[in-house]
């Protein structure tokens, strides 16, 4: 999520982990608490005596030379003392132990990254005192910090609850939100922990991030742009204005955004792939072209380059760029896209086996079926090639061209009877054209069959009108014939 919050402390404000030291790309630890003063002691009455000093004027030893009533007087005080000092200890009540701060004990535990200590810790304190509000944010903290979003959530509401406009709350909760895929949700604490800090850079990118979420981009662009002049090297804030324009239909505007995001940060250099996207998005294929190739180490852009380049029709670029991308990554879709390249750049011998191959990977694939059947066409492989535009029609029964492409590859291969029924076929599903009527009549005139014959040569120049002379004229010549062989039977 990038930067992670802070940490609050009891009573009025927060603490960093260190006295005088605020690290806004860490979160903040709090310090421990100062240990209570304890209750004063007892006080000292009556005689000095005992202290271990000798009184003033006085010589203790073992050859005093006091008189005899000094000493008794002395005597007197001594035992006059110890009875009043054991008079007090009777009274002095039995110390109270005090009770356990799980407050600081929560953030002793979180201090060291004893999560689970701390949610236990901080639970307690709540407890105690469910009005304290630090010791809800340090709980969502530490749920933070656990991956616990949902109860993260709910603990710095409970925090905005028992302390309306605490900075650091709004803006942990708007990024745990964001975690959640919750833009919607995280855009309300997001933009007041914005008003409250405009100058501040993490929560004006996570507000733009939402506003670009939920779609509201020219709001998005605004914050984007506000927290690009906070930081100008951050790649994140470049590539979020970027998207934002972009999501506006300006390309144009949004462009250097991406290039700025992938200049300012290796790590973004996928931005100008989603850049390229949007510029074939945009019908601007030169333009995405030009930034695959500056990723020959990507199979993935190598890939959409020759694509591309095959759409644009630039069949001799594209085919080494599809061979470098089958090479690396010999998939379905690699192979399909290279041996279409070798077709249309007319090297049909070199994509037959890679057409062979995909046939037999996806037997159900009509489209490279099809491509497979031309293909052997091509080579003038007339019987083979009829047995696979065959086995294309039985994918799809009612694909009449289909049809008339085995028609005609029964017909050069010999086949007259499979050639009229594949022709019967594709007239049975629409095709009442001059030219299936042509090639019934020169198929039924080979087959002897002459009276249908004449029918669909007079059937097809009734439909040429003139369109096709050649054809036309043999007919007329084949009607002649036809009509002097069936006048003798």
């Amino acid at each position: 999520m990038g930067a992670a919050p802070s940490v609050a402390r009891r009573g009025d404000g927060l603490v960093s982990r260190r006295a005088g030291r605020k690290d806004p790309g860490r979160p903040e630890r709090p310090v421990s608490p100062l240990p209570k003063p304890g209750p004063a002691g007892p006080g000292s009455a009556g005689c000095s005596l005992l202290s271990g000093a000798a009184a003033p004027g006085l010589t203790p030893g073992p050859f005093s030379l006091f008189p005899p009533t000094t000493f008794a007087a002395l005597r007197l005080c001594a035992l006059l003392f110890a009875a009043l000092l054991a008079s007090a200890q009777q009274q002095k009540p039995a110390p109270k132990t005090p009770a356990p701060d799980y407050a600081a004990q929560g953030l002793q535990a979180l201090e060291g990254q004893k999560y689970d200590a701390a949610v236990e810790a901080f639970t307690r304190a709540i407890a105690t005192d469910p009005k304290d509000y630090s010791a809800h944010f340090n709980l969502g903290l530490t749920y933070t910090f656990l991956g616990k979003d949902a109860e993260a959530v709910a603990e710095y509401r409970r925090t905005l609850e028992l302390k309306p406009g605490l900075y650091e709350a709004q803006l942990n909760l708007g990024m745990v939100l964001m975690r959640q895929k919750n833009p919607a949700e995280a855009a309300p604490p997001l933009a007041q922990a914005v008003e409250q800090k405009p100058k501040e850079f993490r929560p004006r990118l996570y507000l733009a991030q939402a506003l670009l979420a939920t779609g509201d981009n020219a709001k998005a662009e605004t914050h984007f742009a506000a927290a690009a002049e906070l930081d100008p090297k951050s790649p994140a804030a470049q590539l979020g204005l970027g998207q934002a324009l972009a999501s506006q239909d300006r390309l144009p505007d949004a462009a250097p955004h991406f290039r700025r995001a992938a200049e300012l940060d290796a790590s973004y250099q996928d931005a100008l792939l989603e850049l390229a996207a949007l510029y074939e998005k945009a019908k601007q294929p030169a333009e995405a072209i030009a930034i695959y190739q500056q990723f020959p180490a990507n199979a993935a852009a190598q890939e959409r380059l020759g694509e591309l380049l095959l759409e644009t029709k630039r069949y001799a670029d594209a085919i080494p760029r599809l061979e470098e991308a089958y090479t690396k990554d010999p998939t379905a879709a690699n192979r399909a896209a290279l041996a279409a390249a070798y077709l249309f750049n007319q090297q049909t011998e070199k994509a037959l086996p890679l057409l062979e191959k995909s046939v037999n990977d996806d037997p159900r694939n009509y489209d490279l079926r099809l491509m497979y059947a031309r293909a052997l066409r091509d080579l003038k492989r007339y019987p083979p090639a009829a047995q696979q535009f065959y086995e294309a029609v039985k994918l799809k029964p009612d694909a009449r061209e289909t049809w008339n492409d085995l028609a005609g590859m029964l017909y050069l291969a010999g086949n007259l009877e499979g050639s009229l029924s594949a022709f019967d076929r594709s007239r049975q599903l629409g095709d009442d054209s001059a030219a299936n009527w042509y090639f019934h009549a020169i198929i039924q005139d080979k087959m002897q069959l002459y009276k249908p014959a004449l029918e669909s040569y007079q059937r097809f120049l009734a439909l040429s009108q003139g369109q096709r002379p050649d054809e036309e004229f043999k007919a007329r010549q084949r009607i002649k014939v036809i009509q002097k062989e069936l006048s003798k039977r």
